[in-house]
């Protein structure tokens, strides 16, 4: 099941009593007093400095050129570019009012988007992929690695071409390794059973350190510089870059998060990670 079809049915349809969700789309819904809760573990992070494309034909050098520009996505309130606008916002003075929005998705939570906010939705059956290849988008943002970069296609390039660079800077400035996916609870099930969310996350802290260990084991993964490439990470990101919990990094990761959901106009106030969050043995 792709992450967008398990959102939707857990957001949409409440198909299931745990489900991975989008850390906006929860806010989003828990701003609309929906009846879900969350433990902090945090099942998906990934940075996003390489997730933005654009067209190579298009002059655009600098994030700032993106200003009256056409930039595509696959909704509004994704994570993946809830994180990139607020990045670009604050460390590349591109403000996201100023940037014409066009969307390929239903939302997976409806909201009203401010008067100020270019967003247009494209006709049922476009492909914003196929559109920034076309030159009908100048820049696109995707939660994945879009095909045209895969296919090494010319006519499209990242931004930031050094992206690994960027976000390496970027954790070293911020101390923030962006947080994508929560993991959230039907309200129900935490009232029938309130034993459910720290027994959870026992299990999930559990299930990690031991998904640790098997990355001891070079076998397990297909890469020639295997060992390389984790004490590299372990360098720059420290031995549990995924922490769960409300630790001091993930307020400050989470914060981050809800100021540029408020920002942005998905939420209209700062909600406390007391209200997001259902007490557990951690933290």
């Amino acid at each position: 099941m792709t992450s967008d079809i398990r959102h939707w049915r857990m957001i949409r349809n409440r198909e299931f009593d745990v489900a991975e969700l989008s850390m906006s789309s929860y806010l989003l819904a828990k701003f609309m007093a929906q009846a879900f809760v969350a433990i902090p573990v945090f099942l998906h992070r990934r940075f996003r400095h390489g997730f933005i494309f654009i067209n190579s034909h298009k002059g655009i050098q600098k994030p700032a050129d993106l200003i009256g520009r056409n930039v595509g996505l696959r909704n509004f309130q994704a994570t993946t570019n809830l994180w990139i606008r607020g990045i670009l916002e604050h460390d590349h003075q591109l403000p996201h009012r100023k940037v014409h929005w066009v969307t390929q998705d239903e939302e997976e939570v409806p909201f009203t988007a401010p008067k100020d906010l270019m967003l247009q939705r494209i006709q049922t059956g476009k492909k914003v992929e196929q559109m920034l290849v076309s030159g009908e988008l100048d820049a696109l943002i995707h939660p994945e690695v879009i095909q045209p970069i895969l296919d090494r296609d010319n006519r499209v390039k990242r931004l930031f071409e050094n992206y690994k660079e960027s976000e390496i800077d970027f954790y070293k400035r911020t101390g923030i390794f962006p947080i994508m996916h929560t993991t959230a609870i039907k309200q129900e099930v935490v009232d029938r059973y309130p034993w459910v969310p720290a027994s959870l996350m026992e299990a999930f802290e559990l299930a990690k350190e031991r998904a640790y260990q098997r990355m001891e084991n070079p076998r397990r993964v297909p890469l020639a510089w295997f060992r390389h490439a984790l004490e590299e990470q372990e360098d720059t990101l420290g031995r549990d870059p995924w922490v769960y919990g409300l630790g001091e990094a993930n307020r400050k990761n989470l914060a981050t998060l809800i100021q540029y959901s408020y920002e942005q106009g998905l939420i209209g106030r700062m909600l406390p990670l007391e209200e997001l969050f259902v007490a557990t043995s951690k933290d």
